[in-house]
């Protein structure tokens, strides 16, 4: 007796989620398309929100910002939760190596008085302005309109809280684990002249209503400069002063800030192209925006930088120019 293996296939039924076809089509969909597109209640909500009866539970109108469709924010990762958490879990054991190296070889021992002086009174309070990061993009998340913003605004928050996590940490490894030098950058966060306009600023900012206004300030503004003043500029000047060993702990931020830009920086785009009306507020909240960052920013950057204030507030700015010039908006003229 002979047997005779056959195989048959089946062709699925449908190839993907009915709301993922209609937009795309009848064809195999990628995980974040499945994960992501409609995936936002739209009808059927059995209450208002308390604390704002005026609204729904998500509601475009939370934003001036108008789009046709709140889909176009398409993330230029792909990421959706299963993809976020993998990218930065790989992130994350290349920064704990580097936390684990620096501690290990107890490099902290060859980092003078006052480079530990320095680090303490202007890196570490930044665990504050990385925190209301935080807060911010969750706004965007709570009342943003469409999965594809709003989850990608939850992933930009939860990066800005690893980022306060390992600010708070370099703090714990040049001082022993004794928390000392927190306790030294929470009073300079509170005291110290340098810090006071951009405490003012992280408090004004938690207090705006417009989620996207709250995004672009945010992530275009504040995140460009924090990032160019602090994690570029104040690290280079220690690392000349013999904080070389400084520079593996920033890993994790600089590639989180280049990461983050691209995807804002796409966001603020299509909204510009949307309509004439948008591109004229983002516009107008730039020019408002700009010259209180500005002034928050200017006595942290004359403490750090001392005569050569003027020159890194010049860099920092082109390096916005460049920014906002990508999205099809401009700084307006003299700041």
């Amino acid at each position: 007796m002979t047997l005779e293996i056959k195989t048959a296939s089946l062709q699925p039924v449908r190839q993907t989620f009915a709301n993922v076809a209609r937009r795309f089509g009848e064809k195999p969909a990628t995980r974040y398309q499945e994960a992501t597109y409609d995936a936002q209640a739209t009808a059927n909500f059995h209450y208002r929100p308390l604390w704002m009866p005026e609204k729904t539970l998500n509601d475009p109108s939370h934003t001036a910002i108008q789009m046709k469709d709140w889909y176009v924010f398409r993330d230029p990762r792909q990421f959706y939760y299963g993809a976020y958490v993998q990218n930065r879990a790989r992130m994350q054991e290349s920064a704990e190596t580097n936390y684990g190296f620096f501690e290990k070889r107890e490099l902290a021992q060859y980092l003078s008085d006052g480079i530990k002086a320095k680090v303490t009174r202007l890196l570490l309070p930044l665990r504050h302005i990385e925190q209301t990061a935080n807060l911010n993009f969750m706004s965007g998340s709570a009342y943003g309109y469409g999965t594809t913003i709003t989850q990608a605004c939850l992933y930009a928050g939860m990066d800005s809280l690893g980022m306060a996590q390992y600010v708070s940490r370099i703090g714990l490894l040049i001082d022993g684990n004794n928390a000392d030098s927190l306790s030294q950058a929470k009073e300079a966060w509170m005291q110290d002249d340098a810090w006071q306009g951009l405490r003012a600023l992280c408090e004004k900012t938690l207090v705006q209503k417009d989620w996207f206004e709250l995004l672009l300030v945010q992530s275009l503004l504040i995140n460009t400069l924090v990032h160019q003043v602090v994690y570029q500029g104040l690290v280079a000047d220690l690392a000349k002063e013999g904080g070389r060993d400084l520079d593996m702990l920033l890993e994790f931020m600089l590639d989180c800030h280049k990461d983050l830009s691209n995807w804002s920086d796409s966001v603020f785009k299509i909204a510009v192209v949307e309509s004439e009306e948008n591109k004229q507020q983002l516009q107008s909240w730039l020019d408002q925006w700009m010259p209180q960052v500005q002034a928050a920013f200017m006595p942290y950057i004359q403490a750090a930088f001392a005569d050569q204030a003027d020159q890194v507030w010049l860099q920092a700015q082109d390096t916005i120019a460049k920014r906002v010039a990508k999205a099809g908006l401009s700084l307006g003229g003299e700041v």
